[in-house]
C-alpha cells in the first residue's frame, strides 16, 4: 500500500492542519478537535453543525462557510466523533438562537450526537436534530439500524444553510430538514474497494467482472455482488432501485425540547414519481475519473427523462467520498420552487462556491 501519509496515528491532525491553512476563513480547534467558521458564532442565526468519521472529504469540513455549515466535527478515519467534540463545536457556533445538529444515520454518530444533544440542553443551549437516511440500498447494515445517511446529506446541508442565513428559527429548520430528507434518495456502487490506512489492504475484493451493488461510504457491503457489463446497464439498475425502493417507513427518535426527551415517531419517505423535479447528484466515491462521472450523468438524464422526472439542477463531482474507493453514487432530491430558491442562493465554502 502506498499512501501520501507519514504515520497512521498522525494522519488526521496533519490533514486538518493543512486544510485549515489552505482556507483562512476557517479555524481549527483542539482538545477536543473541531472546525468552525472563523467568524463563529454568527449573530442572528441558528448555528448548523454536522460531523462523522474522516475519509469522506470534502464532507463535512469542506462545507463550512457562508450558506452552509457553521462547524464540523471530524472523527478519526471512518470513526464517529465523540460527544465532547460535538458539544464543544455546538457551543462555539451558538449565537443565542440555538444549534441544529445534522446527523448521518450511523450507529456511532447517532449515539454520540444524541448524547451531545442532551448535554447541550442541560447547559441551556436550544438544540434540535435532523437525521439523514437517504441510502435506499439497505434497511440495516454493519454500521447502522435503518437506512444509511450518505451523499444526500450534502444537499440538505446546503439547503438548510441558506435557510439559516435568511433567519429561519430552530424549529423551522428542523422541520425543513426532515421534509428534505424524506424526499431524498441515494444509491451507490463500487468497482473496487477503498483502502483504510490502518488496515493496509482493500476492505473487500472484487473480480474484474463484478461490482458491489448498494455499497456504503465506509466500504461496507450493499445489497449484493453483481456482474458488471457496462455503464448503461449499471446506471439503469441504480435508477430502477431509486424508483422502486423510494417508499419507506421507519420509526425515528425526535428530540423534544419541551420535555427534554426523545419521542419516537413513525415517518415515511416520499417515493420519486413521474412529474417530479429533482436535484440530481452524481458523486465520485473516490477514484473514478470525472469523465466517467459525466458518462453516468448522461445515462441518468436519459432515465429521468424516460420516466417523466425533470432534472432541475445537477452536481457532478466529488462531494461525499470513501477514501480511494472506485465507485459512484447517485442522489435524487425531489424539489419545489422554494427548495430551488434555497439551492440557487449564493454559497461560499471550500468545496461549494457559487
Amino acid at each position: 500500500m502506498k499512501k501520501l501519509i507519514n504515520r497512521v496515528d498522525t494522519i488526521l491532525d496533519e490533514q486538518l492542519q493543512g486544510f485549515v491553512a489552505a482556507h483562512p476563513g476557517l479555524t481549527l480547534h483542539r482538545d477536543p478537535t473541531y472546525i468552525t467558521r472563523a467568524d463563529a458564532p454568527v449573530a442572528g442565526k441558528v448555528g448548523l453543525i454536522c460531523g462523522g468519521g474522516s475519509g469522506h472529504e470534502p464532507m463535512h469540513s469542506g462545507y463550512i462557510g457562508d450558506g452552509m455549515l457553521d462547524g464540523a466535527v471530524p472523527g478519526e478515519i471512518f470513526t464517529s466523533p465523540t460527544p465532547d467534540q460535538v458539544l464543544a463545536c455546538a457551543e462555539a457556533v451558538d449565537s443565542g438562537r440555538g444549534v441544529l445538529l445534522i446527523i448521518k444515520n450511523y450507529t456511532g454518530d447517532v449515539l454520540n450526537f444524541e448524547t451531545a444533544t442532551e448535554l447541550l440542553h442541560d447547559m441551556g443551549h436550544p438544540v434540535a436534530v435532523v437525521l439523514t437516511d437517504d441510502d435506499v440500498a439497505v434497511k440495516d447494515s454493519l454500521y447502522t439500524a435503518g437506512r444509511r445517511g450518505v451523499a444526500g446529506t450534502v444537499l440538505i446541508e446546503k439547503l438548510l444553510g441558506v435557510a439559516a442565513r435568511r433567519g429561519d428559527d430552530l424549529d423551522s429548520l428542523a422541520a425543513l430538514g426532515r421534509k428534505l430528507n424524506n424526499h431524498c434518495h441515494s444509491i451507490g456502487i463500487a468497482l473496487g474497494a477503498c483502502t483504510v490506512p490502518a488496515a493496509g489492504k482493500p476492505s473487500f475484493t472484487l473480480a474484474d467482472n463484478e461490482i458491489e451493488y448498494g455499497v456504503g461510504i465506509h466500504g461496507e457491503p450493499g445489497i449484493e455482488r453483481r456482474p458488471y457489463t457496462d455503464l448503461d446497464t449499471v446506471v439503469g439498475q441504480m435508477f430502477g432501485t431509486l424508483i422502486e425502493h423510494g417508499a419507506y417507513s421507519r420509526p425515528l427518535r425526535q428530540w423534544n425540547r419541551d420535555t427534554a426527551s426523545w419521542d419516537e415517531e413513525t415517518v415515511a419517505k416520499t417515493p420519486l414519481q413521474a412529474g417530479d423535479r429533482v436535484i440530481a447528484m452524481v458523486n465520485n466515491l473516490g477514484s473514478v475519473p470525472l469523465s466517467e462521472c459525466y458518462g453516468v450523468y448522461h445515462r441518468l438524464a436519459q432515465a429521468c427523462a424516460a420516466n417523466g422526472i425533470t432534472i432541475a439542477r445537477s452536481l457532478v463531482g466529488s462531494y461525499c467520498t470513501s477514501l480511494d474507493m472506485q465507485g459512484v453514487s447517485i442522489t435524487l432530491l425531489a424539489v419545489d420552487d422554494d427548495t430551488l430558491a434555497l439551492y440557487d442562493a449564493p454559497v461560499h465554502t471550500p468545496a461549494l462556491n457559487w
